[in-house]
């Protein structure tokens, strides 16, 4: 399976921000935004991941993440030169999705919790169709809402409708088949002139191909849509990280515990930044288990 974080757009919502930075690359508490897409696509073990941005930010992207081969990983990088809708990212990534199925996560969702790992060996499970994620969330009349019946099969996506049929929201994270390819490439643009997501997952339901997995408590899905939410998404994430003495989305971590990267590579990343908490952090991963041993 392949993965693609989608990490354009302008961010307009944050401005002065995002006037000239990407949106993806603000920091949330200790680590850039996209860290934490990343260690979602990481920890269902995709490690053939591309990312699309703007021409501006493509560059800080391959500055700040590389090839990938750090991490025991392969990165791609493709341009998109105007915000096309979310289902763009398909077309500009035929060549890199292949025959595979592939997993499509926005560069600005970030989820933490119990269970997520279990959710998303679910989803890369589903051989054909795709499958999409549902959140409980407080006031579904603000999202995209899911319907569904007991063997999770969706019955109706809608966008922030009056009488909702559900209180799950719909995050931006989604598994397709190879099908999507060819899906996206004949969805036609929306009024607003994008290919838009949703279109893709209407045809999957029409042809009763798309499930849904249950984000239920414990497991958060965090919004980073304004200034405002950044910060509590930031306080939320140092609060874990101080009263658990864990870190949400280390990179190194994660790709060092699916075995992407040897103990001796890991301690050579935490070397590079043995200055910062982060790096100590890293460091005293290896350390910590040889001790346990």
């Amino acid at each position: 399976m392949k993965g693609i974080i989608l990490a354009g757009g302008k961010g307009t919502r944050l401005y002065p921000m995002t006037k000239v930075v990407s949106k993806q690359l603000l920091a949330l508490y200790d680590k850039p935004m996209i860290y934490y897409p990343l260690s979602i696509l990481m920890l269902a073990d995709i490690k053939d991941i591309l990312i699309i941005s703007t021409p501006k930010d493509l560059p800080i992207y391959r500055e700040l993440l590389g090839d990938g081969s750090k991490l025991g990983i392969h990165f791609e990088y493709v341009v998109q030169n105007e915000p096309r809708g979310l289902a763009d990212a398909f077309i500009l990534g035929k060549e890199f999705i292949g025959n595979d199925s592939v997993c499509l996560i926005l560069g600005d969702n970030v989820f933490y919790g119990q269970g997520m790992t279990d959710l998303l060996n679910n989803a890369k499970k589903q051989n054909n169709g795709a499958t999409i994620f549902g959140v409980p969330v407080k006031n579904p009349k603000a999202f995209g809402v899911v319907e569904f019946d007991e063997n999770y099969n969706v019955l109706s996506i809608e966008e922030k409708p009056e009488v909702p049929k559900s209180n799950f929201a719909v995050p931006g994270l989604y598994f397709y088949d190879n099908d999507v390819v060819e899906i996206a490439e004949n969805v036609k643009p929306s009024a607003r002139g994008e290919i838009e997501i949703t279109s893709v997952n209407n045809e999957y339901l029409k042809k009763g191909n798309l499930k849904v997995e249950l984000m239920r408590r414990g497991i958060a899905w965090l919004d980073t849509g304004t200034p405002q939410n950044m910060l509590k998404a930031s306080s939320f994430i140092e609060e874990i990280q101080e009263m658990q003495g864990t870190y949400i989305a280390c990179l190194e971590e994660i790709a060092w515990r699916r075995g992407f990267i040897t103990d001796d590579e890991l301690i050579t990343l935490g070397e590079e930044l043995k200055q910062t908490e982060y790096g100590q952090y890293i460091l005293n991963l290896v350390k910590n288990e040889r001790r346990i041993k």
